[in-house]
């Protein structure tokens, strides 16, 4: 038994040879093995097969992701080998490496498995060999799940706006009147009790009220870790269907919301370029609205911005002082220009790739809140949850929702960068 147990050692040794690592690499992993054709295009099956539910059910055994591997393999492989004065070039390999690395250690870990069966076979009679080797076997097996889960991480294309922390959130009431305005004032309400237990800091830029204490249109400034990522998948049009309390006849009424979230222009200006000039603005003042005293009627505070190349206005009434007023409205400005590019160039994107999952802008209906069902469904994942009451507050079921829309867009990410391959390969 010692004998045996010295030669597996000896083997797990030997495959840090590089020469044994290929042939044992190119007979043990199936990601080695023969290529599907490469002009093969399977986005839309692909999008169907693993778009059955709101999980990661993504398996690193399935054809179409040994296939990215070995892609990105072979990527990596060319550049390396290469001397690379590009940053561009540079910053892929830097992506690259944790890939190859996690890839190389889980080729190791099914090479390991693979000798520890060999030198223990089924019919062995040395029970004290079988329950060491049943023992390793299941300390491998255990670290190859967690490096699946990992390597499945790092696989996710980076989005860069991820990692954007500051961010206006804006609630504007759309159809419905009144009680368009009363709906938008509640969601507004539960993104504050959001933000606030998410801990971050928030500052409203703009709140214009309804006559019945609804609310027309708000901005909030947000700070904080993720929020962005948190956040960006609220916007869009909210949709609510209930009976209004002025309805005398109990019909139920449908109005809608729309939610903007818009990354800062700090964390975009990575991305885009905007340079704001004089003769593209019209710049006006006039007394606030609202509460205030005797300032507010005696004082041009309010400041409205038009940018003229493309009809954007944007109001700030918030502050006593016009020009931190100026300062809001400019920054708001600048976020929606660099929006506009953004959704923009999203939906080349998506053109280009024929994706056949829906575009997340702002202007597609996300979800319903319905009262007389008690129930919220977000129609992009087909998500019911039910207890609105409880979801207005912010709170844990509005966490949960955000959470299940992020593990969906990681893995649509994830397969969209599977089909670009096949689709760049074909081209």
């Amino acid at each position: 038994m010692i004998q045996i147990l010295r030669l597996r050692s000896y083997f797990f040794q030997s495959v840090k040879n590089k020469s044994t690592n290929i042939k044992i690499y190119l007979w043990l992993n199936p990601c080695l093995r023969k290529l599907h054709h490469p002009n093969h295009v399977y986005s839309l099956d692909l999008i169907k097969k693993y778009s059955t539910d709101g999980s990661f059910n993504i398996s690193l055994d399935s054809p179409e992701i040994q296939k990215y591997l070995e892609n990105l393999r072979q990527e990596y492989e060319v550049l390396v080998s290469q001397t690379q004065t590009d940053k561009n070039i540079n910053k892929r390999i830097l992506y690259l490496k944790p890939i190859m690395d996690l890839f190389q250690e889980r080729i190791n870990l099914y090479g390991n498995l693979t000798i520890l069966d060999e030198l223990t076979p089924a019919n062995s009679k040395d029970d004290e060999l079988l329950s060491l080797a049943k023992e390793e076997k299941n300390m491998y097996n255990e670290k190859i799940k967690a490096l699946n889960s990992e390597l499945l991480d790092v696989l996710v294309p980076v989005e860069p706006l991820d990692g954007c922390t500051e961010i206006i959130l804006e609630i504007s009431a759309g159809v419905g009147g009144q009680e368009a305005m009363l709906f938008a004032r509640e969601l507004f309400d539960m993104y504050c009790a959001y933000i606030v237990n998410k801990a971050w800091v928030m500052q409203i830029a703009e709140q214009v009220l309804s006559d019945l204490g609804g609310l027309r249109h708000a901005s909030l400034f947000v700070s904080g870790s993720q929020v962005y990522q948190h956040l960006k998948h609220e916007a869009g049009v909210h949709r609510v269907q209930r009976i209004p309390s002025t309805e005398k006849s109990g019909r139920v009424h449908t109005s809608t919301v729309t939610v903007a979230t818009l990354p800062q222009p700090t964390m975009l200006s990575l991305i885009f370029e905007v340079i704001l000039k004089d003769k593209d603005l019209r710049i006006e003042t006039k007394r606030s609205s609202g509460a205030g005293g005797q300032h507010v009627n005696t004082t041009d505070s309010a400041v409205r911005i038009v940018h003229l190349p493309t009809g954007i206005v944007v109001e700030s009434q918030v502050d006593r002082s016009q020009i931190k007023n100026r300062e809001f409205a400019l920054q708001r400005l600048k976020t929606k220009i660099y929006q506009n590019q953004l959704d923009k160039q999203m939906a080349e994107t998506q053109a280009k790739r024929k994706m056949q999952v829906g575009s997340s802008l702002r202007s597609e209906k996300i979800r319903t809140y319905n009262y007389n069902q008690d129930r919220i469904t977000d129609h992009r994942i087909g998500n019911t949850v039910h207890n609105l009451k409880s979801f207005l507050l912010g709170e844990e079921g509005l966490d949960t929702l955000i959470r299940q829309l992020l593990i969906v867009e990681r893995r649509d990410r994830l397969l969209q960068a599977i089909t670009c391959i096949d689709t760049v390969k074909g081209t």
